[in-house]
């Protein structure tokens, strides 16, 4: 079995218990050497599993994705080498609904802390100077993707005050929307305060906010984004903010990872860009690991809890 990407040391010893691993990266002397034996790869978020790949895994039978999203892996490649892909698709949900609601907090509670006394007057001043322009129970915020994480979103939002409207392209039944209000795309576009965008990978979303759904946004929007960075039009979305300097863009996934400097946001003063760091948490990268236990069945025979078919 090859290990693509570093797991977790528990799940990483567990597996190494029961079978043989190599852990190596694509294009590594390692990983060739491994390649033609090995009858599973687990991977995370870097590696691209496609047809080229599979070519040099001729015993591959299970692909198992430590993470959510299967953006990277080929399905349609896998079912025709009748590989299963198994992957983890609750075990950041907390996590990263924790990282949006501190993005949230960034957004729109100034914060100063001090490493030094001042006078009274600089004292007074400084209170003048750090205050949040609003409250999160004044505002509304637009949920684009009602899904796992997203209604976990409105969920916590409802609870501090948000008034909470989103999309989704499936019907949402009233008990999964925890008092959320659907709406059109536009709509939320064009009237919400706060956007957060929780889109699956599924083709239709590549562009799905383009040039049209961004212009159409507050001048002083707060637009967020964990999802997937290919969501975006990031050329409109850097045209936007700079005509738009009340506006902020906190983006924490990138139509290319790692962006190089063609990235059109960069140096675009109200854009933040995060280094994909939503599920970054002791608990949810071990529960991600944790995917071994269903490459383990598959290799043994049995039925995976989380597969892709």
């Amino acid at each position: 079995m090859i290990i693509a990407e570093s797991l977790s040391d528990e799940p990483t010893a567990w597996l190494a218990e029961r079978c043989r691993i190599c852990e190596a990266a694509p294009g590594s002397t390692a990983f060739a050497s491994a390649a033609g034996e090995a009858n599973a790869l687990v991977v995370r978020t870097a590696t691209r599993v496609d047809a080229a790949m599979l070519a040099q895994l001729p015993a591959l039978r299970v692909v198992g994705r430590a993470g959510v999203g299967l953006d990277t892996i080929d399905l349609d490649a896998c079912r025709r080498g009748d590989i299963r892909v198994v992957s983890t698709p609750d075990a950041n949900t907390q996590a990263v609904v924790e990282y949006v609601l501190c993005l949230l907090c960034d957004a729109l509670r100034p914060r100063l802390f001090m490493d030094h006394p001042v006078d009274n007057a600089e004292w007074r001043q400084l209170r003048e100077d750090v205050v949040g322009l609003w409250q999160m129970d004044e505002l509304r915020l637009g949920i684009l993707g009602l899904g796992r994480i997203g209604s976990r979103v409105a969920q916590v939002a409802r609870a501090i005050g948000f008034e909470v409207v989103f999309n989704d392209l499936l019907e949402i039944p009233e008990s999964q929307r925890h008092g959320a209000r659907p709406v059109s795309a536009d709509e939320l576009f064009t009237e919400s305060d706060v956007i957060t965008l929780h889109c699956d990978g599924r083709a239709s979303n590549r562009g799905f906010v383009g040039a049209s759904l961004i212009a159409s946004m507050r001048p002083d929007v707060v637009l967020l984004n964990t999802s997937r960075g290919f969501v975006i039009d990031e050329a409109a979305l850097a045209s936007f903010l700079r005509a738009n300097p009340g506006a902020t863009a906190i983006l924490d996934v990138h139509a290319h990872e790692p962006f190089t400097d063609t990235c059109p946001l960069l140096g675009v003063q109200n854009a933040h860009l995060a280094p994909h760091l939503a599920s970054r948490t002791v608990r949810a990268m071990e529960a991600m690991s944790w995917v071994v236990r269903d490459v383990w069945t598959v290799l043994e025979g049995g039925a995976p809890i989380h597969a892709s078919d």
